[in-house]
């Protein structure tokens, strides 16, 4: 069997970049195909404009936040976190 490197946190890093991609992109394609959209905000609080620029950024970070934070809190955990004490 032959090691790819893809394995662990790189091939988590580089699905979570492919996932923060494809957001961007279907923001883009979105904005392209679809006429009168209204402006969408950022959690509530930053409006981005409805344009092709606007709904590919506000595609990849929603989906950057909602996936990143997650993966965020289960590396801290199992950085802090101790096996041999709980065993």
């Amino acid at each position: 069997m032959s090691d790819t490197g893809l394995r662990g946190p790189r091939f988590v890093l580089i699905m979570y970049a492919s996932l923060v991609a494809v957001a961007g992109v279907a923001g883009f394609l979105i904005a392209t195909f679809v006429d009168r959209l209204e402006p969408p905000a950022y959690l509530f609080l930053i409006e981005f404009p409805p344009t092709q620029l606007g709904l590919a950024a506000y595609g990849a970070l929603t989906i950057a936040t909602v996936l990143g934070v997650p993966l965020a809190l289960i590396v801290f955990v199992s950085r802090r976190f101790d096996d041999e004490r709980t065993a």
